[in-house]
């Protein structure tokens, strides 16, 4: 466990997120030796996410040292804001450029394409905005965790502990994700077993997308608008 290197993780963190995009990486990355995470935003004001839960930001952009691990998380209607949101993105292409290792959690993979980030790269997003993530030039994988080069990114929501533990085994190697993944007692059993669409069949994918309709045509168009862009600037 012992590992001298000193690892920084930034977290972007934003008005309207899902929570546990962060957290659950949060409590992994936290666990990893050595390592210093930080909670990224604008001001160090606190920051609503969607369900309700106060975040209190440790940095911010215009403070913010290099980083090892770039991280964004998704979100609800906070997302499609972001995607189009000028400060946000400057911030992540410039330390997209440093960075050791470009990352995403859920729909935080949209801000990365919007950012220009993830063009040319396979990646994964919840499964409701694979396509949205496909319309910004970005190849789109149904794994939980797609491994990249430098960008490595998580399927929805809870994929971020998968995906916060593959990192602590880049960076610290294999035991050290052992470890982790032991101590947390990362041993998922979900009652109905039906947490993907391949799974979920027909009737209930068709349940959640009706109900999250406003969302997803929401983030669609900004993805259309972010490719608009995003095809005029490389032309």
């Amino acid at each position: 466990m012992n590992n001298q290197r000193q690892h920084t993780i930034g977290l972007v963190i934003y008005p309207d997120m899902t929570q546990l995009d962060i957290t659950g990486p949060h409590q992994v990355f936290c666990s990893m030796p050595n390592t210093r995470v930080l909670l990224l935003w604008k001001s160090l004001e606190p920051v609503v996410s969607n369900g309700g839960l106060t975040i209190l930001p440790t940095t911010t952009f215009a403070e913010c040292p290099q980083l090892d691990v770039l991280c964004v998380p998704g979100g609800v209607f906070g997302t499609v804001q972001i995607m189009e949101d000028e400060e946000v993105l400057a911030f992540l292409q410039a330390h997209g450029k440093t960075a050791k290792y470009v990352t995403a959690v859920c729909t935080g993979s949209l801000i990365l394409a919007a950012a220009g980030l993830l063009q040319g790269y396979r990646a994964a997003s919840h499964w409701a905005f694979r396509e949205q993530l496909e319309l910004m030039g970005v190849q789109v994988s149904t794994e939980r965790v797609v491994v990249d080069g430098n960008r490595i990114t998580g399927g929805g929501v809870t994929a971020g502990i998968d995906f916060a533990l593959a990192i602590a085994g880049i960076l610290c190697g294999e035991e050290t994700g052992k470890f982790i993944e032991l101590m947390l007692e990362y041993n998922p059993s979900p009652p109905f077993g039906v947490g993907s669409p391949e799974k979920a069949g027909v009737e209930l994918v068709q349940s959640v997308k009706q109900v999250g309709a406003s969302l997803i045509n929401a983030s669609y168009a900004a993805s259309k608008r972010v490719a608009s862009r995003l095809s005029v600037a490389n032309s």
